[in-house]
């Protein structure tokens, strides 16, 4: 019986080492500041306007200052979008 070929395979190669890129991180300066100066301003706005039970910040606002405050809140969740 004859004898069958043996096919050789190639040697296997890995592919040539891909040179590691420097991420750019190009945030906006504005960006954190703004970020956490919202979050302070909505924070700070909640707290006063519990501590003095309800005259401040804004008397006429009543309990509507809550909403202010979470505003406040919601914009700086809204600019951290912008965070690069």
């Amino acid at each position: 019986m004859p004898k069958s070929r043996i096919r050789k395979k190639a040697d296997f190669t890995p592919p040539a080492a891909k040179q590691a890129q420097a991420i750019k991180l190009n945030s906006r300066a504005w960006v954190a500041p703004v970020m956490l100066a919202m979050f302070v301003i909505g924070l700070a706005w909640i707290v006063v306007f519990y501590v003095t039970d309800g005259s401040l910040p804004i008397d006429a606002l009543d309990n509507w200052n809550i909403v202010v405050g979470f505003g406040f809140i919601a914009a700086g969740f809204g600019v951290s979008t912008q965070w690069k």
